[in-house]
């Protein structure tokens, strides 16, 4: 039985690094990811960065995907809230527009945008960024499905191609950008 709560310690950790890795990244860019600024934010000591992540490569794939898999998560339970409601594609679009309008300012906001970048430049983040945007796709596809476009499947990309570009002038610009009308061409156009 002590095994198990070792575990946990050793999930938690790895767990902390991340969500250190992503916190540096949203603050100082790929660029200023460090080891000794992880290992600030997440508490642990050097060697416990480098024991779990022998490579910035290995360390940013896995942020990378607990990120995806964090904001699909998130997104997919604001889809399930709303799914029982029976939407229009007219009132599901202002839907995404209010949670894109809610999404904070923050430096977590830029840690998955800087790690997209990166992967452009890292082949070995590639992987990890086409599992992230196969998870947003997925997300896509079901509540399209659920919406009744017809071709979800085909929608999926370049609705979630929209949102990103959505999010990402938001963001560069610091002011809302809205959803509703753009995703409705898109879909009217599909």
């Amino acid at each position: 039985m002590a095994p198990a709560p070792a575990r946990k310690g050793v999930v938690n950790t790895r767990d902390a690094i991340l969500r250190a890795t992503l916190e540096v990244v949203g603050e100082q860019g790929v660029g200023g990811l460090t080891n000794r600024r992880i290992v600030a934010a997440a508490g642990v000591s050097l060697g416990t960065l480098t024991y779990h992540f022998p490579s910035q490569t290995e360390l940013l794939r896995e942020a990378m995907l607990l990120f995806a898999e964090e904001e699909t998560a998130k997104l997919a339970a604001i889809a399930d809230a709303h799914t029982a409601d029976g939407l229009s594609l007219e009132q599901a679009a202002t839907v995404v527009e209010h949670v894109i309008e809610q999404l904070p300012f923050g430096t977590d906001d830029l840690a998955p945008h800087e790690l997209y970048l990166q992967a452009a430049r890292d082949p070995g983040l590639r992987e990890a960024s086409a599992r992230c945007f196969a998870a947003y796709d997925d997300l896509a596809t079901t509540i399209l499905r659920a919406l009744g476009v017809p071709d979800p499947v085909r929608v999926a990309g370049p609705v979630v191609a929209l949102i990103a570009g959505l999010q990402l002038r938001r963001l560069s610009t610091g002011t809302d950008v809205p959803a509703a009308e753009p995703l409705m061409m898109l879909l009217r156009g599909a």
